[in-house]
């Protein structure tokens, strides 16, 4: 039961710190996220889906719902950020910018749910779906 809890405060943690950035895209105005994106390569558009799965699987990954698939969007959106981002600033950062061990550290965590069978401690475990393993 201790494992339990463990990842139980794990994925809660994961999943309220993507609905927090999904909220403050939201809240900052989605289209000034959609200008950056479009300024550092990425097509705009995308701003509007990466906010809506921070936000939305955000609060998924709290309630433990659709834990293995929201881990794997949450996985490339850290990875395409790490990649565009946060690369050339290094690990630790470089003085102008902070480095990737943040965004490292949250893309472990999303792999690990996207690999590991789901918590007797979720929405997915009281409805019947076991089948993750």
């Amino acid at each position: 039961m201790k494992l339990e809890v463990g990842l139980f405060i794990l994925r809660v943690y994961l999943g309220f710190a993507f609905f927090m950035h999904g909220l403050a895209k939201f809240q900052g105005g989605v289209g000034n996220t959609a200008s950056w994106f479009d300024s550092i390569g990425l097509p705009g558009f995308a701003a509007y889906i990466v906010a809506a799965v921070e936000l939305v699987g955000g609060l998924l990954l709290i309630v433990g719902f659709g834990t293995r698939y929201i881990s794997a969007l949450f996985f490339i959106i850290l990875l395409v950020a790490t990649l565009k981002v946060k690369l050339s600033s290094g690990f630790m950062g470089n003085g102008q910018g902070s480095g990737f061990e943040l965004d490292l550290a949250y893309a472990v965590m999303a792999i690990f749910f996207v690999f590991y069978p789901a918590s007797s401690l979720s929405l997915e475990s009281k409805i019947g779906n076991k089948g993750r393993e």
